[in-house]
């Protein structure tokens, strides 16, 4: 079920009102609404504590109104667990009462809340609608940032089986067809003859042909984006393979992939002037009798040789010939988006993307975007005498070769193949909830999405 099916775009005749309150708008809310209000919000014990609801009674033995705590109006998650929560029914937001939450951050709040992913198993029942009057500002751009961020989280979602390099493409050529944009796919051994050996070393052992997938779209005559997403379908580790606990989630390994495919999507949607390149270098690091080795000294499209330190480190080998290609055509900004180290999540946990860049004007625009949206990004430093932890006495540069700054040494890496002067920002995304919390149910997940369109939206309009 998509979550627009949660929204209903009607005037809000009989719909339930929602009137969101903090605990400093509670008591003037229950003031307005009279003395039973208070009673029974009284007798229920309820605070506005964020996260916490109630229904008040109408006395005619349904719901009269429904009181929702918040902490942050500008926050789409604010109500996060009321589509689930309520009874099934028609809802709309108080127009006077209460905390003052903009359409198109409560349609979007609204749809994240009401997703579930439903591929394998029915969901056990439909959430709550939501009634938006459809002349609202901004709601064509929330449908859109909701509809790329449900496709982030049902691309991570899908397991392996139904996900591998070429139903990553074929999710590509959907958009395509969608929007006119021109796709080829360099498949399998064609990688070696055009030039593509490091992907192509990562994917030989599966028996999934690695691919390179390229869309285009737009005006050449406009700014140049490059997008380029890391798709490792699954990741076992190779020969350096992962334990079981790390490997349990791996299909989630493509989650860059998805963003940069969403991003992608929202760029065309929104129709940006801009002549965007989508770059998804998609692999399985499998283990097999072809398997690329440690201590193997491997060709990049770039020239420059690479000992494998450690076959975990795959993501950044697929990325750099992706890279490489992109900054050929001398693009405007480069973007990556990957699932690349667990050192990024050691220093700034699931919840906050680490962003590094070698331009300071994306990177502001990428964080104040962020702040605004409540979507955020924090940026890591490109901290380049960490390089030595990446020498090699055999080629010209490690994929690894030291738990010291992961996330950091990883980003290096990635820049080696970025040619001076070229803008670039790479974010190390974890895509994923451990956890179910209101809004955001466990599985893929879509982080900084919504700030990086922002930003680029600022920048190219």
């Amino acid at each position: 079920m998509s979550p627009m099916s949660s929204i209903e775009f009607a005037a809000p005749a009989g719909a339930i009102p929602i009137i969101a309150v903090r605990d400093a708008s509670l008591p003037d809310v229950l003031s307005t609404l009279g003395a039973p209000a208070q009673q029974w919000a009284t007798v229920n014990g309820f605070s506005a504590k964020p996260g916490t609801w109630i229904a008040l009674p109408n006395g005619n033995g349904g719901i009269g109104h429904v009181l929702a705590g918040i902490e942050d109006a500008c926050d789409p998650h604010s109500f996060g667990s009321l589509p689930h929560a309520l009874p099934e029914g028609r809802y709309a937001l108080h127009p006077e009462m209460g905390e003052r939450i903009e359409p198109p951050v409560a349609l979007l709040g609204w749809g994240l809340a009401a997703y579930r992913f439903s591929r394998y198993r029915a969901s056990r029942r439909a959430p709550a609608t939501l009634v938006v009057v459809p002349d609202a500002a901004g709601l064509a751009e929330a449908q859109a940032l909701l509809e790329a961020s449900v496709l982030v989280r049902d691309l991570v979602n899908t397991p392996t089986q139904d996900m591998g390099p070429e139903h990553l493409e074929q999710a590509v050529r959907v958009l395509a067809t969608r929007y006119g944009a021109q796709v080829r796919s360099i498949v399998g051994e064609t990688l070696l003859e055009e030039n593509f050996p490091a992907i192509h070393a990562v994917g030989r052992a599966s028996h999934r042909a690695p691919r390179l997938i390229e869309l285009t779209w737009g005006d050449s005559s406009h700014p140049q984006l490059a997008l380029v997403g890391k798709g490792v379908c699954f990741d076992t580790g190779g020969l350096d393979i992962k334990p079981s606990d790390g490997m349990r989630n791996m299909k989630k390994d493509m989650g860059g992939a998805a963003h940069a495919i969403a991003l992608a999507g929202l760029v065309m949607d929104q129709r940006l002037p801009l002549h965007l390149r989508l770059l998804v270098p998609a692999v399985e690091n499998a283990i097999g009798p072809d398997a690329y080795r440690p201590g193997e000294v491997i060709a990049t499209r770039k020239g420059v040789s690479v000992e494998i330190d450690n076959t975990d480190a795959e993501g950044r080998i697929v990325l750099c010939d992706a890279l490489a290609y992109a900054a050929e055509a001398s693009p405007d900004l480069i973007l990556d988006f990957a699932t690349l180290t667990g050192a990024a999540r050691i220093a700034l946990g699931p919840d906050l993307p680490a962003l590094f860049s070698n331009d300071d004007t994306v990177s502001a625009g990428w964080i104040d975007a962020g702040e605004r949206l409540r979507d955020p990004v924090w940026r890591m430093p490109l901290w380049r005498p960490y390089l030595r932890y990446l020498n090699s006495h055999v080629a010209d540069i490690a994929n690894a070769g030291s738990r010291m700054a992961g996330a950091v040494t990883a980003a290096l890496y990635l820049e080696k193949f970025i040619p001076a002067g070229q803008r670039w920002a790479h974010l190390d995304v974890y895509a994923w909830n451990d956890s179910d919390r209101p809004g955001r149910p466990r599985g893929g997940e879509a982080m900084a999405l919504r700030s990086a369109f922002s930003m680029l939206k600022l920048r190219y309009s």
